[in-house]
């Protein structure tokens, strides 16, 4: 009984882990904001236009093409091949396709047509043969190389030109963003010829799946070379993008451009941040999306030199440019000096003073009754008020150029004449104007944020100011607008939150009440730093007296990283807020994110933040969901040597699930991480570089802020239940499969005894390795796998039936034996069985072989049976190691199914070396029995290395998925010889 129950607990336990682990999927999977993007049409029909390559590399990449996108009719188009813009090359990332470059082409068509075609842009783009690069890294150099000579193929159309291009701008979307940074790595190649890299939700920092070798020796080439090379490079301007939650493909975290920061020539952001966006894109939307399309075509236009009519060669105006629309969008022209001075009129302006440190203007309805010219000036505060900010906001007011700076001069009261707005309480109700003023332009300054035109002054930074202005004209007035501003304390609407304990569940509750008389509140989330933590915020606005329509936008901001969420909300309203981070706070950074309401006066808010449950399982999903391999593969080798041991020990094997007990996160994890606490000490890392081990994988999760040992153990424990469930639901599939399988196999009962190598098995083995060496080691996993899994259900069907004529036989203690014309030795061993009074009759009822099906001799025991459930019992443990073998060679497989045509070897070959051992091992594991491996005298020996297969699994191919099929082969050919010896 007591078993029994804490069988039940712990399958009750194991159930809850896994919930877990479907609530975190779902989370990341369904759980995101809907998709808010514009799709981009073309107005005409798009054609791409095969760009003739020289004949050398054709013949070198015949899968790979050159295109260039137009727009007319086929006619037309063939007769306008040459090209007289400016170059833009698309390169699509992992299954991309090159016609994805349609969106930028279209977009910058129209925008080339409204200034008149003063210049244009080319678009190119190039046919991959949307090859599973994020999946296979043996392409990547190739392609790389491609993409060199096909940039000298499009210089090379325009070398006619007067002003012919020298380099050409990148736009890469995915993995083509990596191969754009790859080119540089190449040793003849210029860095002259490329001037912009703009990377859509590239994953720069590492590969989202580490499957093989190739692919993350082009990720260290790339990153290396970019580091150690920053100097060289700084001329070289990349804009990267990352999709924010919406993609899981690829998280926000992966996409930041590794470099040391010495030179300003690389800016991050998540679209949600990206002013005029504010959406978060999945990963093939972040190519189509409008407004992100809009956003990036601008970029072009404004990075043009109008000498040259040729992107501009000032890195500081391609920063400027770029910051302009991916980060702080003002109307003001990104071209324009921030700070222009600029002269005021005297007379022919109403200038109109405010002297109190709270001003709403409201336009009139009807712009005829405003003045041509209006400016209202705002006097700063004296240093020995309190005051350290002007904010200020607008809502539908057109002018680009509103608010100013200057010294007062001189100013003349006009007696007599009326104040022309008689709907705003003017100071003496007086007209002032300025004579010979000057003024510095500040609209530069401002942030576009919704509806909002906002400018948050320091008010130490302009004390050279004795005003701040704002004009207001007529002409540029055509909708009715209201303006805000106030003066304000900093410290006095900064208020800190500590966050809720992420164990909590939700149960724990943080409140705070904001009386808002102001236009802005700043809600600082304390301790709020890490990956793993996510809030619920909810925001409950109440107001009294309230006039008119008012909106208010809530920003989630995070100071370390360009990864904001904005939320516009009408007054009053209750609204919800998900905080979570992309990337972890740096270590050297003590800032902590907050919570902007941009909020309606005389309006009281109620902030309630909670630790939202199922999005922190998302979290750990979206950012460690990638390791979990690992650590089911490690629970199963847990099982495997668990059995092996009780095998050795006890004679038996024990059951899966009963054998899952032995894998204890407690046995694997603490030695990973005193390793790698101990290579903190010079002594042993040169006992580590004499065994020339390679590095802990926890170390490279610690340089990107995402380690931590208690998750490490969640993980493990996630694995286990992983494991668990399917487990049993593999064992429930194995049963039915082989019910069917005998209704179309005669079961046969299995012999103790079988020959391992036979000449059959040998004929097979050697066809096998033929295949490895010239097609792909993948193709022999899979048939190698389904042959093992065949075995395995005629051996399951064999076993049941087994079962089943020993349940149908008469239990005696000892049982007449029919008379038979066995051999002496069979005789003999009849003899033994019947002192032991262990065997019963088995075909000694008329009916019942033929109703069970079964070729089977004239009597069974009981050890048979037991010999065989116990062989049946490793098959399937070895046949749950041959699943994730196969999962680990399927990108493989399906790349050198895809590019058969193309070539019949796949090279380089990920998984030749494991395929050729396992293909040698394999005749041994098919025909293998646990009679022979308990004789076996390297039982005991190949049980216990299980355990350190799974530390050093778990130390080096937590992040290096690739090298996960090695430690699997490892454990096979162990267990293969002692099969043998």
């Amino acid at each position: 009984m007591a078993g029994g129950g804490c069988s039940r607990l712990s399958g009750i336990l194991q159930g809850i882990l896994l919930a877990s682990v479907g609530l975190g999927v779902w989370d990341v999977l369904f759980v995101y904001e809907e998709n808010k993007c514009s799709m981009t049409y073309m107005f005409e029909y798009p054609e791409y236009l095969k760009i003739k390559l020289p004949k050398k590399l054709s013949n070198l990449y015949p899968s790979y093409g050159l295109y260039r996108y137009k727009e007319r009719n086929s006619a037309e188009t063939r007769k306008e091949l040459k090209a007289t813009g400016i170059p833009v090359l698309f390169l699509p990332g992992n299954a991309g396709s090159y016609k994805q470059v349609r969106s930028l082409g279209s977009v910058a068509l129209r925008k080339a047509e409204n200034i008149h075609n003063k210049f244009h842009f080319d678009f190119y783009s190039i046919d991959f043969n949307e090859e599973l690069v994020a999946l296979y890294g043996g392409s990547l150099e190739k392609q790389t190389k491609f993409v060199h000579a096909c940039i000298k193929v499009i210089l090379k159309i325009y070398k006619d030109q007067i002003d012919a291009p020298s380099s050409v701008a990148i736009v890469g979307h995915s993995m083509g963003g990596i191969v754009a940074r790859a080119l540089f790595t190449l040793p003849n190649f210029k860095s002259t010829l490329i001037s912009l890299i703009i990377t859509q939700a590239t994953p720069h920092v590492a590969p989202v799946l580490i499957l093989d070798s190739y692919l993350i020796d082009f990720y260290t080439t790339v990153n290396n070379h970019w580091i150690l090379n920053e100097e060289t490079l700084r001329n070289i301007t990349i804009l990267s993008m990352g999709g924010g939650f919406r993609d899981y493909q690829v998280r926000s975290g992966l996409t930041i451009v590794p470099s040391l920061g010495l030179y300003n020539n690389t800016l991050n952001v998540v679209t949600s941040a990206v002013p005029r966006a504010w959406v978060s894109t999945d990963h093939l939307c972040i190519v189509w999306c409008k407004e992100l399309v809009l956003a990036t075509v601008r970029v072009f236009f404004d990075l043009v030199d109008h000498n040259t009519n040729q992107i501009t060669m000032d890195l500081k105006k391609r920063m400027t440019v770029l910051h302009h629309h991916f980060v702080t969008y003002s109307e003001k022209d990104s071209e324009d000096n921030p700070e222009t001075l600029v002269s005021f009129p005297g007379s022919a302006a109403t200038w109109s003073e405010i002297k109190t440190y709270e001003w709403t203007y409201n336009s009139p309805q009807f712009s005829a009754r405003l003045p041509n010219a209006s400016y209202f000036i705002l006097p700063l505060p004296s240093e020995e008020e309190l005051y350290s900010n002007l904010y200020c906001r607008t809502t539908n007011l057109e002018s680009s150029n509103w608010i100013y700076g200057c010294t007062l001069i001189n100013q003349s009261v006009c007696a007599g004449k009326a104040n022309p707005f008689p709907f705003y309480a003017l100071s003496d109700r007086l007209k002032y104007f300025i004579v010979s003023q000057e003024g510095i332009d500040l609209t530069g300054e401002e942030e576009l944020l919704k509806m909002y035109k906002i400018v948050n002054f320091n008010v130490e930074k302009y004390r050279s100011f004795s005003h701040f202005v704002i004009h207001v004209s007529k002409a540029r007035v055509n909708k009715q607008f209201r303006m805000e501003c106030e003066y304000l304390t900093a410290k006095s609407r900064t208020m800190s939150i500590p966050i809720t304990n992420v164990l909590s569940f939700g149960a724990s509750v943080h409140r705070v009440l904001i009386n808002s008389t102001g236009l802005i509140h700043y809600v600082q989330l304390q301790d709020f730093e890490k990956i793993y933590q996510a809030f619920e915020i909810h925001v409950e606005s109440r107001c009294h007296s309230l006039h008119g329509k008012r909106a208010d936008v809530y920003r989630f901001h995070v100071p370390w990283s360009h990864e904001d969420s904005v939320v516009t909300t009408s007054v009053p309203s209750s609204t919800v807020i998900y905080a979570k981070l992309h990337r972890a706070r740096p270590e050297n950074d003590s800032s902590a994110p907050e919570l902007q309401l941009h909020t309606t006066r005389n309006c009281q808010y109620e902030i309630t933040i909670r630790t939202s449950f199922c999005q922190v399982l998302g979290q750990l999903i979206r950012f460690y969901g990638v390791y979990l391999p690992t650590y089911v593969v490690a629970n199963i080798l847990l099982v495997f040597g668990r059995q092996l041991i009780h095998l050795y020990n006890e004679g038996n094997c024990l059951d899966f699930t009963i054998a899952l007990h032995a894998a204890k996160p407690y046995n694997v994890i603490p030695f990973v991480n005193l390793a790698a606490f101990l290579l903190r000490y010079e002594w042993f890392q040169d006992v580590w570089s004499i065994l020339m081990l390679p590095e802990i994988d926890i170390l490279i999760l610690n340089e990107q802020g995402i380690s931590s040992s208690a998750i490490s153990i969640l993980l493990f424990l996630f694995g286990t239940a992983i494991v668990y469930w399917s487990g049993i639901f593999f064992s429930l599939l194995l049963k039915q499969l082989s019910s069917l399988w005998s209704l179309f196999q005669r079961p046969s009962v299995v012999k103790k005894e079988n020959g391992l190598i036979g000449l059959q098995s040998s004929c097979v083995v050697i066809f096998f390795i033929i295949i490895i060496w010239t097609t792909c080691g993948a193709v022999v996993l899979v048939f190698g796998y389904f042959l093992y899994l065949l075995k395995v259900i005629s051996f399951q069907a064999s076993v049941q039936a087994m079962k089943g004529i020993l349940n149908l036989a008469p239990r005696a203690e000892t049982v007449e034996k029919i008379p038979t014309s066995s051999s002496v030795e069979e005789e003999e061993e009849e003899e033994e069985g019947e002192e032991e009074g262990t065997f019963r009759p088995a075909c000694d009822f008329p009916e019942e072989p033929d109703q069970l099906n079964l070729d089977c001799p004239k009597w069974l025991s009981l050890s048979d049976v037991d010999d065989a459930v116990n062989t049946l019992k490793i098959y399937i443990t070895i046949l749950h190691l041959l699943n994730w073998l196969m999962l680990f060679s399927a990108p493989s497989f399906i790349y050198w199914l895809k590019n058969l045509r193309y070539a019949r070897r796949l090279n380089p070959d990920p998984c030749d070396i494991v395929a050729t051992i396992l293909v040698l091992t394999m005749g041994i594991l098919i025909n293998s029995h646990s009679t022979s491996v308990k004789r076996s005298k390297l039982l005991k020996y190949t049980a216990r290395i299980q355990h350190f297969l799974v530390i050093a699994m778990a130390a080096f191919g937590l992040v290096h998925l690739y090298r996960i099929p090695y430690f699997i082969t490892f454990s096979l050919a162990l267990y293969a010889l002692c099969c043998l010896i």
